[in-house]
């Protein structure tokens, strides 16, 4: 079996002129990270186009010192979703962990931080707003870093700015 030779494969790479070319180029670079690289180039080597080497699975593995299953999945998104969407990062749909304060949540901690600080206090401190945001039932539990976070993030926006 020579190296063009194609074993029956459910997802075939065949790359045209233009998106060789782009590969190529990426890795000629080299500047971009590792993991992008290594799809580059496996997908090179897994081409069964005219201009390609038509590597087999094993022989790419081994080659560029990665796994069977990487070699897969990199074929495997080249032919379900396309060229740009093996040379870009999945953008995850959420974030990892849902807000604390949304804005209307937001807006009481702000609306509680500029009013007058409790009896026995001179300004409103981090650790007694977090108590106070809790005992108000305006979220379940936060930290004071979390408070400090909103807090600066609402204080430090143009609009803030602009109000004085």
């Amino acid at each position: 079996m020579s190296g063009k030779d194609v074993a029956v494969k459910k997802y075939v790479v065949r790359l045209s002129a233009e998106e060789r070319a782009q590969l190529e180029g990426l890795i000629r670079k080299g500047k971009r990270p590792a993991g992008r690289l290594l799809k580059a180039r496996i997908l090179l080597k897994a081409d069964v186009s005219e201009a390609g080497e038509g590597w087999s699975d094993s022989r790419i593995v081994e080659a560029l010192e990665t796994s069977a299953s990487m070699v897969y999945r990199v074929r495997k998104q080249l032919v379900e979703e396309g060229f740009a969407a093996v040379l870009s990062r999945k953008q995850r749909p959420a974030p990892p962990v849902a807000p604390i304060f949304d804005g209307e949540k937001e807006a009481r901690l702000i609306a509680l931080a500029c009013s007058q600080p409790p009896a026995g206090h001179a300004r409103w401190s981090l650790r007694l707003l977090e108590k106070r945001v809790v005992e108000l039932n305006i979220v379940a539990s936060a930290s004071d870093s979390t408070i400090g976070r909103v807090l600066k993030k609402a204080f430090s926006s143009p609009i803030a700015r602009s109000n004085g």
